[in-house]
């Protein structure tokens, strides 16, 4: 038996071939840095450490996602693709004709069987979820949440509260979208306990996954700046650390959600702290190893 249920258990259960996501970056920007909510962004933000090659706002989403095609079929030519809109704020437009035609631009493109929404729960008018459910294709909507405790979030600028997320992800399921959240471990201020009081608020809510990585301190933030002023420290895992705080989310963790991920990695000319030198995978296999390493504990006692 499977210690948790992960993002392809989630996808096997909507689609009935194999999905990849491709990342398209539609030009978007968010409501902390254009003045809506905020400015400056979030602390801890530079778009730069996750937008692959291929995806570039000066490219046409029907573009971007052509060449994120030619990327994976050399590989899987049976393949075929979510459009994840992922860079910045997705439904940050107060033109939600705009936000339906280059969501409808990216279902047109061939083999394209679904949409992947990233965005932020203050950012998601009634109208726009209702408008999605009328698409007629799977759509899913992933929250960047981080955190419940305000006080971190207000910390980091996310210029949005909790409430803002427990409202967003209700709504979202009550029209019959698939829902995620993006959560954050490690942030300024927070010890174990806040982080799995994290996990706790989340299980309350009809969330369907998560996306769970660690804090990444990256160049070019604000908050790599106020680090090394000293105006705050942050919480720094080994790697060992932080397969054992995994572990401990997972026990906590409501079993219906499906997780995608434990970490991130930035490219390395970007990235200050962590340096653990693991890939993804390798990350995950440790994890893996530690979750049966437990399993066959238990059952000794």
């Amino acid at each position: 038996m499977k210690a948790y249920r992960d993002f392809s258990d989630f996808l096997k259960e909507h689609f009935d071939v194999k999905v990849q996501k491709i990342t398209v970056n539609a030009g978007f920007t968010c409501p902390n840095r254009d003045g809506t909510k905020g400015r400056g962004g979030c602390t801890y933000c530079n778009n730069q450490s996750f937008n692959p090659e291929y995806c570039s706002p000066s490219l046409s989403v029907r573009e971007q996602l052509e060449r994120g095609k030619e990327f994976f079929a050399r590989k899987y030519p049976q393949m075929k693709y979510l459009a994840y809109f992922q860079a910045y704020t997705n439904t940050h437009s107060d033109d939600i004709d705009r936000l339906i035609r280059l969501y409808e631009e990216a279902l047109e493109t061939s083999d394209v069987v679904g949409l992947i929404i990233g965005t932020r729960p203050d950012c998601m008018p009634q109208e726009l979820l209702d408008r999605l459910a009328g698409l007629g294709k799977w759509v899913m909507v992933e929250y960047g949440a981080e955190s419940a405790c305000d006080r971190t979030l207000e910390l980091v600028n996310r210029c949005h509260t909790w409430a803002d997320t427990a409202d967003a992800v209700r709504r979202t399921h009550e029209t019959g979208i698939p829902c995620g959240l993006h959560l954050i471990m490690g942030l300024p201020g927070e010890d174990e306990d806040v982080m799995l009081s994290t996990i706790d608020r989340v299980n309350e809510l009809p969330v369907d996954t998560v996306k769970i990585h660690q804090l990444q301190l990256v160049r070019g933030t604000r908050m790599a700046r106020d680090v090394e002023s000293g105006l705050y420290d942050i919480p720094r895992f080994t790697a060992e650390e932080y397969v054992g705080l995994c572990v401990r989310i997972l026990q906590r963790l409501r079993k219906d959600i499906a997780v995608e991920r434990f970490v991130s990695q930035s490219p390395s000319e970007l990235l200050i702290y962590p340096r653990w030198g693991l890939k993804n995978y390798q990350f995950t296999n440790l994890l893996h190893n530690r979750l049966e390493a437990e399993a066959r504990r238990a059952k000794t006692l």
